[in-house]
């Protein structure tokens, strides 16, 4: 018999992540609160199967396709699943009367991951029965192209619980990497937290626009840490190793942290600064058709990281 995966919640996390269970070979029941979003959402799954398949990376879309039904309410989707993925909306009182509602439906073992890319589970799930149960399960979008996932456990999340959602992750092709507690923001927004306050800050003081911050990114730091991480990174940039590395540079990156200490909220002014130059690139309209294209990239990227193992 055919093991089943609950995806709550078909906005585009949830539709990424009914993509992962389904092409590893699981039937998904997808459900969404609101009315015909999970329909909708098949829609959007079958264009990505679609793009998947024309890169090489799915034998049959329709085979993967077949595998994502839409339940008609939370009862059904939990019905017999073995593993829960929560996508709700990112706020603390939604995800708390959804758990709260997990809770009444959720069977004794089935365990429950959520999609929250900041918010400790401890925050919305302190007070259900299944608490032991649930962790964070902080994927990347599109989860089915980056494969890391973020497992977080609560102070009350049972060890096993861990172990088993880690193992889970491993069969379906992610690549999961685990927190010892909770800390807001998990590992990778913290670190994404810290270039996108320098990046903004930067062109705050007019030192740098939008484009050449994106470029120096895109053509310069993003091509090494698209396979290989930032300890391993400045492991290889100094003869002597990571230690030769942080003696030699320790002191530089020490006065760059001391002159930016101060942390402020982005002001709306700001804001408008950084959306003017990124609509004179790209137009609000065209937005989707850019992530469809990302999307592309990330395909053309998996398809050949797939060759070279």
């Amino acid at each position: 018999m055919t093991e089943k995966i609950a995806i709550i919640g078909a906005g585009l996390v949830g539709s990424g992540w009914a993509i992962v269970f389904a092409r590893a070979g699981f039937e998904v029941s997808l459900y969404d609160s609101v009315d015909r979003a999970a329909s909708a959402a098949l829609d959007v799954i079958a264009s990505r199967l679609s793009d998947l398949k024309s890169f090489g990376l799915l034998s049959s879309e329709q085979e993967v396709l077949g595998r994502i039904s839409v339940a008609a309410d939370l009862r059904s989707a939990l019905a017999d699943a073995i593993y829960a993925q929560e996508s709700a909306y990112e706020q603390v009182d939604v995800k708390r009367g959804l758990f709260s509602q997990i809770d009444a439906y959720i069977g004794p073992e089935t365990l429950v991951g959520s999609s929250s890319s900041g918010i400790p589970s401890s925050a919305f799930a302190e007070h259900v029965a299944c608490r032991d149960r649930v962790l964070i399960a902080h994927p990347v979008n599109p989860p089915y192209l980056a494969p890391i996932v973020e497992l977080v456990p609560a102070l009350w999340t049972r060890p096993d619980a861990v172990k088993a959602v880690r193992a889970l992750m491993e069969r379906v092709g992610q690549s999961p990497v685990e927190m010892t507690r909770e800390v807001e923001g998990f590992i990778l927004n913290r670190l994404q937290a810290v270039l996108l306050m320098e990046a903004w800050r930067l062109v705050e003081a007019g030192l740098a626009t939008v484009e050449d911050i994106d470029l120096t990114i895109s053509h310069g730091l993003g091509l090494r840490w698209s396979f290989m991480g930032p300890f391993e990174t400045i492991d290889l940039n100094a003869p002597g190793g990571v230690a030769d590395y942080a003696r030699r540079f320790g002191p530089l990156y020490q006065r760059i942290a001391a002159s930016c200490s101060e942390q402020r909220v982005w002001s709306d002014d700001l804001i408008e600064r950084v959306e003017q130059q990124r609509r004179k690139k790209l137009s609000a309209a065209d937005l989707p058709k850019r992530s469809a294209w990302r999307d592309r990239k990330l395909m053309e990227l998996a398809k050949r990281r797939a060759e070279q193992r």
